[in-house]
């Protein structure tokens, strides 16, 4: 038995799965641009800090340690 999906049901399906790949590749984007900007790190940590949080988790969990450290001394650096 073979049932076809409404037209109602596929454009909620096709919606569903576009705002998932829009999430996956803000996500990959966001990640590459914390990745190879200290700047842009720094401006996450003033607006989403719980972002900033993850991703450094994320490369601690990798094997990449230290550069939690080296943002927090540069910003403490350019305060003073």
């Amino acid at each position: 038995m073979s049932r076809s999906m409404g037209p109602l049901a596929k454009k909620i399906f096709k919606g569903v799965l576009v705002a998932e790949l829009m999430g996956v590749f803000g996500a990959y984007f966001s990640f590459n641009k914390m990745n190879t900007s200290q700047d842009f790190r720094h401006t996450m940590s003033k607006k989403f800090p719980f972002i900033l949080e993850v991703y450094y988790k994320s490369i601690e969990h990798s094997g990449m340690y230290g550069i939690r450290e080296q943002d927090q001394e540069k910003w403490l650096s350019n305060k003073n």
